[in-house]
C-alpha cells in the first residue's frame, strides 16, 4: 500500500504509522522537516525521526498541536 505524501511539505503536521522490524507498528507525530521518495523526516517532541518509505504503513495530515494551557498557581 502506498501513502500519498505529495502534500507533506515542510512545516505540515502529520502522523505516520511505521512498520517495526521486530513486528508491530509505531506512530510518529510531528512536523515534516523533509519528504522525499525515499523517506520522510518528522520533527517530534523528542527530536527528528527519519522514516524510510518502505516502513510507512499509513500516514495523514493532522491539525496543528493545541496551544499549551496556562499554569495554574495553587
Amino acid at each position: 500500500m502506498s501513502v500519498d505524501r505529495s502534500s507533506w511539505q515542510p512545516g505540515v503536521r502529520v502522523v505516520v504509522r511505521r512498520r517495526l522490524a521486530e513486528g508491530g507498528f509505531s506512530d510518529v507525530l510531528g512536523d515534516v522537516v523533509e519528504s522525499t521518495d525515499a523517506h520522510v523526516v518528522v520533527r517530534t517532541r523528542r527530536g527528528d525521526v527519519t522514516v524510510p518509505a518502505g516502513e510507512i504503513a499509513l500516514g495523514k495530515r493532522v491539525p496543528p498541536a493545541p496551544m499549551p494551557r496556562p499554569r495554574r498557581d495553587r
